[in-house]
């Protein structure tokens, strides 16, 4: 009884130490370390992150704007911009924000179908590995029936 019972610990203590050796490959500060940011970093500042366009008339283009500021101390990267769909086009400058600065992304949604519309916009940058997600909303009203005479 007693050597089974001291077979168990064994193998018990034996998996923790090998789970434990496992998880010292990870990613991520070990005990005793600190994982330092820079703190010299571009950081992107979005004025907002959902626009309401409203009620619009089918067929008429409107145009969104999204104010990104950088409020790092480091040049901020656009490194890429997309569109959920082709009915949204997109417009930034390519350069570099420098710290204190801001540009603007223009979002112009085509407004081709009735209806209610969501429509996101991906923006990823140097300032964080996670993108920023941008949001349009609003109703196309459909277009009006003209008289016949």
């Amino acid at each position: 009884m007693k050597k089974t019972i001291t077979l168990s610990v064994i193998l018990v203590l034996f998996g923790c130490s090998v789970s434990i050796a496992q998880n010292q490959g990870t990613s991520g500060p070990q005990p005793g370390q600190v994982r330092v940011e820079n703190p010299n970093a571009a950081i992107a500042s979005f004025d907002k992150t959902m626009f309401d366009m409203g009620n619009l008339p089918q067929g008429i283009p409107a145009v969104a704007s999204f104010t990104l500021t950088n409020d790092g101390k480091e040049p901020l990267i656009i490194s890429s911009a997309k569109a959920s769909c082709g009915c949204t086009n997109l417009k930034y400058e390519k350069d570099p924000v420098l710290p204190g600065r801001s540009t603007k992304i223009s979002v112009t949604y085509n407004a081709a179908s009735p209806g209610n519309f969501i429509k996101t916009i991906t923006v990823n940058t140097n300032a964080s590995e996670k993108p920023v997600v941008l949001s349009i909303k609003g109703t196309v009203d459909p277009k009006k029936e003209e008289p016949r005479s």
